[in-house]
């Protein structure tokens, strides 16, 4: 268990949801954790790292992590053509960080459309192009998703995978709350699961699984 101050890492693209960030941030300060949010300038940065490097930075040394799951993808691609917070995401799954993740409506709405539709996971949806549109703006929020609900594993199988639907930034708001203004709680809870963390990143770089 770290000796300071619980630090959660915020992850979320910024567009159309600048109110409900700001609102998560004065929640979480409010319980008494030190949150890290690109939105809020917060998050640890040096100048001999890139953009990319300091989020995953952020993920790797966080305590907990809250990813939002948002209609917009973002923006910050790399080579991969993966945006960084789908970057944090991956990162957060990877390293089997404490982690509490919210889906709009519109990304779960989506996902399970096309599926009736026919177009199954990544690859089915390759088969489609998506035009500009005020609703969803990019088919890999729906990737996001399914690596958030762990959807590659068998269900049975699955740990980590609550992804928490939201519709509007009221239901946004009150799961941050439900989830974390026990902070003792969350703490103890730290203590009982996530105690040998740092083992299971280790397994995870070598190729193991966690």
């Amino acid at each position: 268990m770290p000796d300071h101050k619980l630090t959660i890492l915020v992850s979320s693209t910024v567009y159309g949801i600048e109110e409900l960030l700001e609102r998560i941030y004065s929640l979480l300060t409010g319980f008494g954790y030190e949150v890290w949010m690109s939105h809020k300038g917060t998050l640890p940065v040096f100048s001999n790292r890139s953009a990319f490097e300091n989020c995953l930075a952020g993920v790797e040394k966080c305590d907990l992590f809250l990813g939002l799951i948002t209609p917009h993808y973002g923006s910050g691609k790399n080579q991969d053509g993966l945006s960084i917070t789908h970057r944090e995401l991956r990162r957060a799954v990877e390293l089997n960080k404490p982690r509490w993740l919210l889906a709009h409506d519109h990304v779960v709405f989506a996902r399970s459309l096309l599926r009736h539709l026919g177009y199954v996971g990544t690859e089915g949806r390759a088969l489609l192009q998506l035009e500009k549109n005020t609703v969803l703006d990019d088919l890999r929020v729906i990737d996001m998703y399914e690596e958030a609900i762990l959807s590659d594993i068998a269900l049975q199988e699955r740990q980590g995978n609550w992804v928490q639907k939201y519709a509007n930034d009221e239901e946004a708001a009150l799961f941050a709350t439900a989830q974390f203004f026990r902070y003792q709680e969350v703490e103890q809870f730290l203590r009982e699961n996530f105690a040998d963390a740092a083992s299971v990143g280790r397994r995870v770089k070598k190729g193991g699984n966690p």
